[in-house]
C-alpha cells in the first residue's frame, strides 16, 4: 500500500531523534527510539497527487535535549506527490542550528 513516512536523525549527537512530534494532514505521530514513527503518517490504496506539508515540532525535542532557547520551533517541509502508487519517505536531519531533508526510499 503506498504511504508517506519519515524519520528524524539528530546529527549533533549522531543518534535517532526520539520524541519528535510530526504532523501531516491533521494526523500527529511521535518518533520512537529509532527516530521513526511506528506507522506511516499516511497510507492509502492510492495517494492523492498534489502538495503536502509535513510539520516537525523541533523546538519541543531540542528543549528536551537540553537546548534552552531553540532556534527552530517548527520545521515545515512542503513536497509534492506525483505518483500516487509509490511510497514517499521524507527524512529530517536535525541539528540545533540547521536541518536538511531529502526524498528517501
Amino acid at each position: 500500500m503506498p504511504h508517506i513516512s519519515t524519520h528524524v536523525l539528530d546529527v549533533a549527537t549522531g543518534r535517532p531523534a526520539s520524541g519528535v512530534r510530526v504532523e501531516l494532514r491533521g494526523r500527529s505521530l511521535t518518533t520512537n527510539a529509532n527516530g521513526r514513527t511506528d506507522e506511516p503518517l499516511l497510507a492509502a490504496n492510492v495517494l492523492d497527487a498534489g502538495g503536502y506539508e509535513m510539520v516537525f515540532h523541533a523546538g519541543d525535542y531540542l528543549r528536551a535535549a537540553g537546548q534552552r532557547e531553540p532556534f527552530y520551533e517548527k520545521i515545515a517541509i512542503h513536497f509534492v506527490v506525483t505518483d500516487g502508487n509509490r511510497n514517499y519517505h521524507v527524512p529530517l536531519l536535525l541539528s540545533p542550528f540547521g536541518y536538511s531533508t531529502y526524498l528517501g526510499s
